[in-house]
């Protein structure tokens, strides 16, 4: 009897097995056989020919091997605000079907936490799907300027350009300015980092309050280099970059506990510092697939010696992860925010 017991046991397990095969096999057929022949758009929030762009323009390159049903993938500039204009078109705008996801800034996340009543979104909403490198930001002038080091700017005063007032070269110079006293004047406006780059060179601004490191090294590694034309004057990162051990971090003007937690807010706004961010409401299983595309690209050979040709690092964190952190984000202090949300105004 206990022998025709255990047989029935083991035939129900088995056939309870096959269920779940069957029934993972036929949702992964159902995502694969949605994507197939479709097309798949990677939008992102500047112009051409900064480091968003590069990321995603070589993302898009690769991405299609990896992502169920091998849908073709392309990728377009949708500039404006600092990608605020796309964010706002992907939470309430664009197809929630899984056809579609963009590159933001990666500030832009943390625009309804600062009161920005034009930031249509919420976070948690939106579906995120990976992050390819967290950056160092870096303050940046054109040496003619005078300014050689963030402390200058307590007695010397210049002008820096930004994107948009979302971005983070709109935000950490606003922020650094206010709280620590320094004379720095922004113009806001510029469709990319790129565009910015080319206004200093013009000489319509002095400098760049924020002009990520990847960027830098991807677009004008020349302006690194020993005796160019440019300074770096500070720079924004848990610690000092390997590659610029003798310019200042921003959070050694900190004096007081406060002043340090703004800094490290501003820090948390650039941990996730190539953030790909897909609209609401898209079924979960299509959001799965997305993640997992992502996930694999960046294990990709041919997609990682795509990226180094260019000099663009990557340092992966899923969309999960992403979606965690920002929660986790949004917890801070009050009186805290509210110092980067005065500046901001």
């Amino acid at each position: 009897m206990k022998t025709y017991r255990k047989s029935i046991c083991a035939a129900l397990a088995a056939v309870v097995a096959l269920i779940f095969s069957v029934s993972n096999v036929s949702a992964d057929e159902k995502v694969a056989a949605f994507y197939q022949g479709k097309t798949i758009q990677i939008l992102i929030g500047y112009s051409a020919g900064g480091g968003y762009d590069a990321y995603a323009r070589t993302l898009a390159r690769h991405f299609s091997k990896h992502m169920a049903g091998n849908p073709n993938v392309v990728a377009k500039n949708v500039p404006g605000a600092g990608s605020l204009v796309l964010m706002n078109q992907l939470a309430n705008a664009l197809p929630r079907d899984g056809t579609v996801f963009g590159a933001v800034n990666s500030g832009m996340a943390y625009e309804p936490m600062f009161g920005n009543d034009k930031a249509q979104f919420d976070v948690n909403e939106m579906n995120w799907i990976g992050n390819l490198n967290v950056e160092v930001a870096l303050g940046m002038a054109r040496k003619d300027s005078g300014i050689e080091k963030l402390e200058d700017l307590k007695t010397s005063s210049m002008t820096m350009g930004s994107t948009g007032a979302g971005a983070n070269s709109n935000v950490i110079p606003r922020v650094l300015a206010n709280m620590f006293g320094l004379n720095i004047k922004v113009i806001a406006g510029y469709p990319g980092a790129n565009d910015v780059r080319l206004a200093m060179e013009r000489g319509e601004v002095q400098g760049i309050g924020t002009l990520l490191l990847s960027s830098t090294k991807a677009t004008a590694p020349e302006w690194l280099d020993e005796g160019s034309d440019y300074n770096v004057i500070y720079q924004v990162a848990d610690k000092r970059h390997p590659e610029l051990p003798n310019v200042t971090l921003a959070s050694d003007l900190a004096q007081t506990e406060r002043e340090k937690q703004v800094v490290n807010l501003l820090v948390a706004r650039l941990k996730m510092g190539r953030p790909y961010v897909a609209p609401p409401g898209i079924p979960a299983d299509r959001v799965a697939a997305l993640r997992t595309a992502m996930a694999e690209t960046v294990k990709d050979p041919e997609f990682l010696k795509d990226l180094a040709s260019q000099n663009l690092p990557v340092t992966f964190i899923p969309g999960d992860e992403m979606q965690k952190y920002f929660r986790e984000v949004y917890q801070y202090p009050k009186d805290v925010v509210d110092v980067v949300k005065g500046a901001m105004k």
